[in-house]
């Protein structure tokens, strides 16, 4: 079974969808016909209530079809049973509807009434729902709406079946039965008269049951067109119409009203169209059956004693007259078959009958002029008057029936007339004076029946086409009038067959020709023209009286001019323009007081058709008017006691004296309408409106300003005139704009009473900015509220007219609402913005957003719902406001009722007209406002308390948060819903986004009722794209939906609390749909054969498990598309050169973005050409510029606007595009950088986006902003894949680990990294491109460089790997060497790969380096540095210096400038570019050792350098002076950024100087150092006078880099002028005695890592320093003392070098660090290999005693604390190792230094050339101190001899000889 809510969307969605239904649809469709079979043929019919039901109820226990036993608790019960006797339902079903109602609204916590009312309100909507559905397919079958022909074939089958098998008796029971007062009917007395309704709203169940009565009306009047009645049903119905209409006489209500309308029009249909059907080729069903005829004859012909009954039977008459007439003309009087001999007999009785009772005005004044009838549904209206006009055509076809009308005719001709004088005081209205003529002379049947054909054909006058009988009776009845009455009723029926424009051209013949000899337009005019002589002749004649005006003939010349006025509106524009030449004659009237004020109404009304027949005419009027027209004398408003000195009959008098005292205004109303239609015609602006500023005050002062207390005759008038004020209002208030002169001298104009000096706009705002006259007219228009209208708009013939006047009020109030903060600052304090007016009263803004709720007329809503989007951002406190006033509530079941009648619709509408697109346009721009806003309103948010605290309910609460998630649930009629589904995802994405919305948002949508939305990247995300050339407004919303749909997932992904289980679920769910991965938790770990075979796999991933393309890439895949073209192309749209550049001109204009400019900005952002701006600046440009070239100019014109319409469009969907693609790459990457470990395979998942995003990046589809979107994307991949490279891989077996895991990283193949770099070369070669965009590339060519430059662990050295993989690896080949030999196969494919592309990349690359910003230059340096790095055949260097790259950039350094604002921005870009530059020139020294050294020195490197101003900065290495400003601390730290590159570079240089023989004092190499050097001294010896026991590394290691520059040139120096020996030998002195003792292992950890690496950084300072001693020692045979000298001998100038002693301290110092290294590296490494044998606290306190930077969650097991364990304890190993390879040169060099001296201590040989080195002069040193030196040296010697190269992990061969040759030197030395 299909609900009844399914089916009727199955039935709107695929009948009346934008698209054809397809094959799959309609059957679809059928199925659920066919399932819902049952339900249509007992229609409405439910069990009613049993004994045995009504006992398990109260036994609390029933059992559901299909469902468990539910037991129920005394409520349910209460409510059950309750429901059962208020609806007449059965009890078990009662249960049903209880457990329905909790589904759906949640029944929790409500009070038992709100359950029976919200349980019996979803009672009421599944029946309406069905109803509906029937509805809508007899409509779809009787009514042409344009289905295919297969679909209304299977329907009216379906259709007819039904009917046959007694659904329409079903329906005749049902109107019967729910007209009763009874629970089966609309309820008894003793039920509950209320319900809540699928809003949630409060309504009468005698409301909803009276509906429902008619809608099930309307189903029997089309049932009657789909299978005719039956000779019995014909009967009953004709019974139940009499039943119905004496039921009116009780209750006559609008409703019960239609209903016998209904059935009076199935009576009517059924015999015109059965006669209709007696044809030969059609069977009749009543006209075959002759004892019918007769039986039914004598109930219609049965008299009546009730009158209102008699009217209705006598249509009843009618119909069945004409049915007989057309079968007895149709059938012949020789077929007796089908007739009887009384047929004829029947007809004319009946005939007489309708005759004398005047059928045609029962039906006038009783049905069609009736408000109820008007006011009926559309369609059903056509019908009726379709049916109608069938009727009066037979009727007007039958002899009979003409012999009728004639002799009806002959008879009103000779009816007197009475003549009567038609003074201005003389009372005639068109609406009335027919009936109030037929009462006071008789029943006129001629009359009527014109009246008739004029009333059914001025509804539908396209009935009129091809009528051919109507025209020969307007003949027949235009002949030889002699009454005036049948003259004014054949001239309105000519009026009305003049609506259409075929009928206005056969009315204007008819009239114009000799048709008829009494009636035509020379009648017309030459009445007038005889009146005007006569009111000329007795105006220039004095003391003479106007003559009087005759009634008949002000009556006939009103029908005449209302004829006149039809024809001219609706006349062939090009024909009418010489159909009236001369129209002065309509003008001449007007003056005259005699006239009267009806007659000058039709004048007018005459005349404003002729405004629009041309510019020429208009003027024209103008000009007449002012002639002619009464004038208008603006006095003192109406109330003030100031009075005129004499009346002047003008305007003002005619209005207050003669149609006041009437109460009526049809002179008023003309003339202001005529107005309205010549200003607003008006081109020209210049003077603001000035000119009507006359007509604006008596608009003003005597129409609008006193409205309210005139007493009007006809409440349709008063509306009338309040609608011609109204439109004059809204056109003054959008014709001219506020200009800055307007703010200026507005003020000055308040004080001036003259109004010369006023501006009817700027008089209107004053108006509504201070409350006064129009302000209030308005308000007391919307004050009675809504409901109010609704009532009389339903029930009233005004209504339509009250609705008009209501919608302009609003459309006003809107404008004011645009315009008045332009001035409301300079106006204060006497004008207040229209928000503060509104604001003094709280039920004017009520009544105001209230009127959301009349659904009658859109605009009405969409006004209501721009004043509240501006009201919203005005008033703070308007929800407060709503809340006092009780309001709230109400409200937002209103804007959410609208939002969801707009959702159901099935036709799309104008996105400006939309009111769904505005009800969330205006939620999303009030969600940043200040809480509690309209949005939190709207949705329901808890407004009590804090909105962040809030629980959402969209189940519990009808509100528009409910209707946005059912519809974005569905996702029905995309292509009418569009944008609704578009800014509902939004919607959504916004309110998570906001900080005191997301949190109860982001809860209610983790919620597992909303995981559809995941689900829609399979439904909406991966669905195919509209075409382009198909639908692309659906096009553009569809990239939209999915932007934010992608971007609405990214943000819980985001900010999804993952200690909560319903976000976790949420992003599991997410992630496994996204990626279709299994997702596990944290705490659970990846496969490591998985892993490992990513590695170990030759191409690409080939043995690892392959997943299926995840919806990442098919995301990408539908994003992938050529941008359609958004270039100002206008040379190829405009072939005109002129046009071409006036157009460029229009567009180019800088205001063009103003207010009214060409430019605007649509509901999503978009700065687009307004079409209709840009149509009139062309019109306007070219009729200036171009003259009579007329044709051409429109030509060009249309073709600038189809391409802007195409540009617009071109332009909304390049940002579609972007904004999808912006939405995927934050899902992307926030997936990436922070959810990516909890999905299998998620190396696999990187390599496939990556790889996919610059695939798509290189795409010549690709444009310039996707390649930038697409290339951060990828970058952000590889990095993620740089940085889990080393990570804990997880998933093996067991918790034991082995050293081999450590290999066991996350590598991609070659084949994959060669892939990566390839199309990333392709991408940065594209033909479009921009520094940006390289920019980013270059920054990914980076990371991929590093992630391949490292094969290892980047802090794990390869020695201790090896060390630790000696036991455990087997074979020829150990895992280190096949890891060596495919990184080396990587960088060589990587070179070549780059090698052919060098090219095309080198011209990039320099390019932005020379010509590109800061950033830019800087990372192309970077990017040349990387290349050098790989280059394995100097390929690049030649390249770069073949292009002199490399001398530009030497020269770029020299230049450097470093100007005073050096703290600015572009300076320290500026440095960073310096950084790189020295960065790439110190790779090249680096990477080709001396030979790329050399290359440098022949460009004169240092020459440039010492240029660059950069490190010439005087003060900034010396004593900061804490005084100055603060920046120069920043330059100080900006500049060490640059020197210590620098200092890295001549470091670099200084591997040439050992080249360099210590004699050759003229080496240039060390010369220009030298110079350098000199020229630098601050530099040097600021650093040389640094801390070095700072712990700041980079001041370390500008001490290590300048001393080691120092000790390679400055022994090739004689003389010391600059004091850097002492300074190095000071250095000498304080550290060669430092201790270096550090803590062990089991010590404190903070201090420990920093302790590591200073004592690192000191042992290396210790290395350069000794280097430079052993230079002087060991090349220039200087000689140390063995102790300090004592006294004061020596001068404080003397170099103090160190002494032996000294050097033996630093020899012991290395000796015992040497040792502790040696045993803290053995130590660690065998804690490494029994890692698996600790406990996870000794682990724990490992990795916190190893580092501060590892970081192990709670939730990690042992298995990874131990892996983190061991990378941790890898490190500090290394940092060990490292220690002992530094130490141990370190020590070699003390060991030569000493050894040099004792063996210069010793006699040689030869005694002539023997010296005793051991000395600083040339007193010897004592003896004591030699043995001393001797004693201590020997102990150490011999601690070095115990070092085993096992420990140390070092050859110790020559070591231990240069140990044993000294200890054996110092045991000599001893012995002598």
């Amino acid at each position: 079974m299909v609900s009844s809510k399914q089916l009727l969307s199955a039935i709107e969605s695929i009948l009346f969808g934008p698209s054809p239904p397809s094959p799959a649809q309609r059957i679809e469709l059928i199925h659920a016909l066919r399932k819902s079979r049952s339900s249509f043929q007992s229609l409405l019919s439910y069990p009613p209530p049993k004994p045995s039901d009504r006992s398990q109820v109260q036994a609390k226990e029933v059992r559901l079809p299909d469902s468990p036993p539910i037991t129920l608790e005394d409520q349910d019960v209460q409510i059950a049973l309750k429901l059962s006797d208020d609806l007449y339902l059965n009890e078990i079903d009662s249960v049903r509807l209880l457990v329905s109602a909790n589904q759906e609204w949640g029944l929790m916590g409500r009070e038992p009434l709100e359950i029976l009312r919200l349980a019996a309100g979803l009672w009421y909507t599944e029946r309406r729902d069905l109803i509906n559905a029937l509805y809508t397919l007899l409509r779809a079958i009787v009514l042409d709406q344009g289905l295919e022909a297969d679909n209304v074939l299977d329907i009216h089958k379906y259709l007819e079946d039904l009917i046959t098998t007694g659904l329409r008796q079903r329906l005749i029971s049902l109107i019967m039965e729910l007209g009763r007062e009874e629970p089966a009917g609309f309820g008894g007395p003793q039920c509950e008269p209320y319900i809540l309704d699928s809003r949630g709203t409060l309504v009468q169940r005698q409301a909803v049951v009276f509906r429902e009565r008619l809608i099930l009306s309307h189903c029997l009047v089309l049932s009657v067109l789909i299978v005719r009645l039956s000779p019995k049903e014909v009967k009953d119905f004709f019974s139940i119409l009499k039943d119905s209409v004496v039921e009116l006489n009780t209750v006559n209500s609008t409703a019960k009203l239609q209903v016998t309308f209904s059935l009076l029009f199935s009576l009517i249909i059924s015999f015109i169209s059965d006669a209709l059907s007696a044809i030969p080729d059609k069977a009749s069903v009543l006209s075959q059956d002759a004892s019918f005829r007769n039986e039914f004859h004598e109930m219609v012909m049965a008299p009546v004693n009730n009158p209102g009954v008699e009217a209705f039977v006598d249509g009843a008459r009618l119909a069945w007259a004409v049915h007989l007439m057309i079968i007895q003309y149709s059938i012949g009087p020789t077929e007796t078959a089908s007739g009887s001999p009384d047929d004829l007999h029947n007809l004319l009785s009946c005939l007489e009958v309708i005759s004398s009772n005047n059928v045609f005005r029962t039906l006038l004044e009783k049905v069609l002029r009736t408000a109820a009838f008007q006011n009926d549904d559309e369609d059903m209206v056509y019908m009726y008057n379709a049916y109608l006009h069938k009727l009066i055509t037979c009727f007007l076809s039958h002899p009979i029936a003409r012999d009728t009308v004639k002799e009806s005719k002959e008879k009103a001709m000779t009816m007197p007339t009475s003549h009567r004088t038609a003074g201005s005081h003389d009372f005639f209205h068109e609406g009335n004076s027919s009936s109030q003529q037929a009462g006071e002379l008789g029943p006129r049947m001629f009359v009527s029946l014109l009246e008739f054909i004029s009333e059914i054909y001025q509804r539908e006058p396209m009935l009129l086409s091809g009528n051919d009988v109507l025209w020969t009776f307007i003949k027949f009845a235009g002949e030889d009038h002699t009454n005036v009455e049948t003259l004014v009723a054949f001239l309105k029926m000519l009026s009305t067959l003049a609506l259409s424009q075929e009928g206005a051209s056969k009315v204007f013949d008819l009239l114009q020709g000799k048709t008829f000899r009494s009636i035509g337009w020379s009648t017309l005019f030459d009445c007038l023209s005889i009146y005007a002589d006569r009111f000329k002749q007795s105006v220039q004649t004095a003391g003479a009286m106007l003559p009087e005006f005759q009634e008949g003939d002000a009556k006939a010349l009103v029908a005449y001019l209302n004829v006149l006025q039809k024809v001219m509106e609706n006349g062939n524009p090009i024909e009418r323009k010489d159909w009236f030449p001369d129209i002065e004659p309509l003008f001449k009237l007007l003056s005259y007081e005699n006239v009267p004020p009806y007659l000058k109404g039709a004048l007018r009304n005459a005349i404003a058709t002729f405004i629009h027949v041309s510019p020429t005419l208009k003027d024209t009027i103008w000009r007449f008017l002012e002639q002619y027209d009464l004038p208008v004398v603006v006095g003192p408003p109406v109330g003030n006691t100031i009075q005129p000195i004499a009346p002047i009959y003008d305007m003002q008098f005619e209005l207050n004296e003669i149609e006041a005292r009437r109460e009526q205004y049809p002179s008023t109303i003309s003339f202001v309408n005529l107005i309205n239609s010549l200003i607003s015609e008006e081109r020209d602006l210049s003077d603001r409106g000035q000119r009507f500023i006359g007509i604006f005050r008596f608009i003003y002062d005597h129409v609008f300003g006193p409205f309210p207390q005139r007493a009007y005759a006809d409440p349709c008038e008063k509306w009338e005139l309040v609608i011609a004020c109204l439109q004059h209002f809204h056109m003054i208030m959008k014709k001219y704009e506020i200009r800055d002169q307007d703010v200026e001298c507005a003020m000055e104009q308040s004080h001036q009473s003259s109004l010369q000096f006023q501006l009817p706009h700027l008089e209107l705002l004053k108006d509504f900015m201070s409350g006064k006259v129009v302000f209030r007219n308005i308000m007391g228009i919307l004050l009675p509220g809504v409901n109010t209208m609704i009532t009389e708009r339903t029930t009233k013939t005004y209504g339509k007219h009250l609705e008009k006047a209501v919608q302009l009020s609003l459309e006003i109030i809107v404008l004011v609402l645009d315009k008045d903060l332009l001035v409301s600052e300079f106006w204060r304090p006497l004008y207040q913005p229209l928000d503060v007016i509104l604001s003094q009263d709280h039920n004017q803004i009520v009544s105001l957003l209230e009127t959301v709720r009349y659904d009658l007329q859109p605009q009405i809503q969409l006004c209501s719902i721009r004043i509240m989007s501006i009201l919203s951002s005005r008033m703070a406190g308007l929800v407060h406001l709503l809340l006092k006033a009780n309001a709230a509530n109400a409200l937002i079941e209103d804007y959410a009722a609208c939002l969801e009648s707009r959702s159901n619709e099935s036709e799309a509408t104008d996105n400006a007209n939309d009111p769904g697109t505005l009800i969330m346009q205006l939620m999303i721009d009030n969600i940043s406002r200040p809480a509690p806003n309209i949005t939190h309103l709207l949705l329901k948010f808890e407004l009590d308390g804090p909105i962040e605290r809030s629980v959402l309910q969209p189940k519990f609460h009808y509100s528009c948060l409910k209707v946005i998630l059912d519809f974005l649930e569905e996702l029905a009629k995309s292509e009418i819903n569009s944008l609704l589904h578009e800014f509902g995802f939004q919607l959504l994405y916004e309110l998570c986004l906001d900080p005191l919305t997301a949190g109860p948002t982001m809860d209610l949508l983790g919620t597992k009722k909303y995981h559809f939305f995941v689900y829609h990247l399979d439904t909406i995300g991966l669905a195919p794209l509209p075409k382009r050339s198909g639908d692309q407004a659906l096009r553009i919303s569809s990239l939209h939906q999915r932007a934010w749909l992608l971007k609405l997932l990214a943000l819980e992904l985001h900010a999804g609390d993952i200690n909560s289980s319903i976000h976790r679920e949420t992003c599991n769910r997410i992630l496994s749909h996204l990626f279709g991965q299994d997702v596990f938790e944290m705490s659970t770990d990846i496969n490591r054969s998985n892993a490992l075979a990513l590695y170990n796999d030759s191409e690409h991933f080939g043995s690892g498990r392959r997943i299926g393309k995840s919806k990442v890439l098919d995301l990408l895949e539908i994003v992938q598309f050529r941008s359609p073209d958004t270039v100002m192309k206008l040379s190829s749209v405009v072939p005109s050169g002129k046009f071409h550049a006036i157009a460029e001109e229009i567009l180019i204009n800088p205001g063009s973005s103003d207010n009214g400019g060409t430019y605007y900005y649509n509901e999503r952002g978009d700065c687009l050409i307004d079409i209709a701006a840009f149509s009139s600046k062309l019109s306007e440009t070219f009729n200036i510029e171009t003259g009579t070239e007329l044709n051409q100019v429109r030509e060009t014109i249309q073709l600038l606007l189809r391409w802007a319409w195409k540009h617009n469009k071109n332009l909304e969907e390049q940002a579609a595009q972007l904004h999808m693609l912006t939405g995927w790459s934050h899902i992307v990457e926030i997936s990436v950088s922070r959810k990516i470990s909890l999905i299998e395979n998620h190396t696999e998942i990187l390599y496939e986006v990556l790889d996919g995003s610059l695939t798509a990046s290189a795409s010549p589809d690709c444009s310039l902003k996707m390649a930038y979107i697409l290339t951060q994307v990828a970058l952000t991949c590889m990095a993620k894949l740089r940085d889990e490279r080393f990570l804990y891989l997880g998933g093996i077996s067991s918790d034991a680990l082995t050293c081999l895991d450590i290999l066991a990283m996350r590598q991609l193949s070659n084949g994959a990294c060669h892939s990566i770099l390839i199309k990333l070369v392709m991408a940065i070669l594209r033909q479009e491109s921009s520094e940006a965009l390289r920019r980013r590339q270059y920054a990914l060519l980076l990371s991929y460089f590093q992630y391949c430059g490292h094969v290892l662990h980047p802090e794990i050295p390869t020695s201790i790997i090896g060390s630790l993989l000696i036991d455990e690896l087997d074979g020829e080949d150990s895992e280190l060497e096949k890891i060596d030999k495919e990184h080396a196969e990587l960088a060589h494919a990587n070179f070549l790969i780059l090698k052919k592309e060098a090219q095309g990349i080198l011209d990039l690359v320099t390019k932005d380096a020379v010509q590109g910003s800061e950033p830019g230059k800087a990372l192309s340096f970077y990017v040349l540095d990387a290349l050098i790095c790989v280059d394995q055949e100097k390929y690049f260097l030649n390249q770069l210096q073949s292009r002199g790259f490399l001398r530009s950039s030497l020269m770029s350094i020299g230049n450097f400038s470093y100007h005073e604002s050096s703290h600015s921005f572009d300076s320290s870009q500026r440095a960073c570019t310096l950084e790189a530059e020295l960065a790439f020139l110190l790779r090249i020294s680096y990477k080709w050792g001396k030979s790329g050294a050399r290359v440098l020195l022949s460009m004169c490197v240092l020459e440039h350098i010492s240029s660059c101003k950069a490190i010439n900065l005087h003060g900034s290495f010396g004593n900061v002076d804490t005084k100055r400003p603060s920046y120069s601390l920043v330059d100080m730290n900006k500049q060490r950024t640059i020197i210590t590159p620098v200092l890295r570079l001549i470091f670099s240089l200084t591997s040439l100087v050992e080249t360099s023989d210590i004699f050759e004092v003229k080496n240039k190499i060390v010369r220009e150092i030298v110079d350098f050097i000199r020229g630098h001294q601050l530099l040097f010896d600021h650093a040389l006078h640094q801390d070095i026991m700072t712990e700041d590394d980079q001041t370390m290691e500008q001490v290590n880099l300048v001393v080691g520059i120092l000790s390679k040139v400055w022994p090739y120096e004689d003389s010391d002028d600059y004091s850097f020996m002492k300074s190095l030998y000071l250095i000498m002195r304080n550290l060669f005695s430092h201790s270096f003792d550090v803590p062990t292992v089991a010590s404190q950890v903070r201090p420990l890592e920093g302790k590591r690496k200073l004592e690192l950084g000191l042992f290396q300072l210790c290395f350069s320093l000794n280097s430079y001693l052993y230079f002087i020692v060991m090349k220039k045979s200087i000689r140390l003392q063995v102790s300090d000298v004592l006294g004061n001998q020596y001068s404080p100038s003397d170099v103090l070098r160190p002494s032996l002693t000294l050097v033996a301290t630093l020899l012991n110092a290395v000796t015992s660090a040497l040792e502790r290294a040696a045993e803290e590296k053995s130590l660690l490494i065998n804690k490494i290999r029994n890692i698996n044998e600790l406990s996870r606290q000794e682990v724990d306190m490992i990795i916190s005693m190893c580092s501060s930077n590892a970081c192990v969650s709670s939730s990690d097991n042992i298995q990874k604390r131990r892996y983190t364990a061991m990378v941790e304890l890898c490190q500090v190993a290394g940092n060990r190792d490292q220690l002992v390879t530094l130490l141990l040169p370190l020590a070699e060099q003390i060991l030569h230094v000493l050894l040099a001296h004792f063996q210069d201590s010793l006699p040689s040989s030869d005694a002539s050339q023997a010296i005793r080195a051991i000395a600083y002069s040339d007193k010897l040193d004592s003896g004591h101190d030699i043995s001393s030196l001797c004693g201590t040296l020997i102990p150490v010697l011999e601690r070095l001899e115990l070092l085993s190269q096992e420990k140390i992990g070092h050859d110790q061969k020559l070591f231990g000889r240069l140990v044993s040759s000294l200890k054996e030197r110092l045991i000599k030395k001893m012995a002598l």
